[in-house]
């Protein structure tokens, strides 16, 4: 936790002692409210589409739950994501909020994973095509992330995942020595695994709409940025921050930060000088967004303190 505060600290103190922060500060200030507003509105959006995505792999394992309670999950853990010092404190309320549904915590898990799994790869298709489109525009400066690389991303960890479905007991066969560790309980967890990996191949119909859905996430995340941009009045494209925010959001995966910060900052800063625009105005952009994300994600505190002993 220390080392991961120090990058994040050290990050911001390298890349806020290269700007105006007099300036930053200002430029915050002359933001558009009515285009904030419609940020917030767009990633609201984004967050029912999140849910419907989660609750179609759910039903596809045959676990029916109200959409209210997978509301009030998808909140609790966006506010666990944003205010915990990990990523993935929101998926373990995810896990907790469905495993009595379930039947199973390894169910359970296996659709959060799921899900995740999915949601990359629709990502780094969004980046690619983001790229693409980039690179077609007239008088477009040259993208810093080639659309070669993001395809054969894309494609890469296509393949990989694929058999996951297609042949969910060699997934089984290649996870056998783990039960090495404990045989009966490790077994256990890989026959659950197995057997859902299973459930999803039998319903092709799902897994496709889930990945839509992935992709319409990262849709609606990037259009969010595009307003927060339209807000803070920086000339930047919808198709480079439809490269640029999806890498951001593969390297806040690492776990080499506190939730991204500074990190994420300097995947902007890079992108952005790199295709004319300020660091500050990168910066801007970034932690404004990051911001109306944070504020958003405290609706699931209310609902977090409101579920009381429960």
């Amino acid at each position: 936790m220390a080392a991961k505060l120090a990058v994040s600290v050290v990050l911001l103190a390298f890349l806020f002692s290269r700007i105006d922060v007099g300036s930053l500060w200002a430029s915050a200030r002359r933001a558009s409210v009515p285009w904030l507003a419609a940020a917030v509105g767009i990633y609201l959006v984004n967050v029912l589409i999140s849910v419907w995505r989660w609750r179609l792999l759910l039903e596809a394992q045959e676990i029916e739950l109200p959409w209210r309670m997978l509301l009030g999950s998808f909140l609790v853990a966006a506010f666990f994501n944003n205010f915990l010092p990990s990523n993935i404190g929101g998926d373990v309320i995810r896990i907790a909020d469905t495993a009595k549904a379930a039947g199973s915590k390894t169910l359970a898990t296996t659709v959060v994973l799921t899900d995740r799994v999915i949601g990359l790869i629709g990502l780094v298709l969004v980046a690619a095509m983001g790229s693409t489109m980039a690179a077609s525009v007239a008088g477009h400066v040259p993208s810093p992330i080639w659309p070669s690389w993001l395809w054969a991303g894309f494609f890469v960890a296509t393949m990989a995942t694929a058999p996951a479905v297609l042949a969910p007991s060699g997934v089984g066969r290649l996870l056998q020595p783990l039960t090495v560790i404990h045989p009966e309980w490790v077994g256990g967890r890989i026959d659950g695994v197995t057997a859902a990996l299973a459930r999803f191949r039998t319903r092709p119909g799902a897994i496709a709409r889930c990945f839509t859905g992935a992709v319409l996430v990262q849709a609606t995340i990037v259009l969010f940025f595009t307003a927060v941009a339209h807000a803070l009045h920086v000339p930047v494209g919808p198709w480079d921050l439809a490269v640029v925010v999806p890498l951001s959001f593969v390297v806040q995966m690492l776990p080499v930060s506190v939730n991204g910060f500074g990190v994420r900052e300097a995947t902007f800063s890079f992108y952005f000088t790199r295709i004319g625009l300020s660091m500050e105005s990168a910066l801007l952009v970034s932690l404004v967004a990051t911001g109306l994300g944070m504020l958003v994600s405290l609706l699931g505190a209310i609902v977090w303190f409101a579920r009381g002993h429960r």
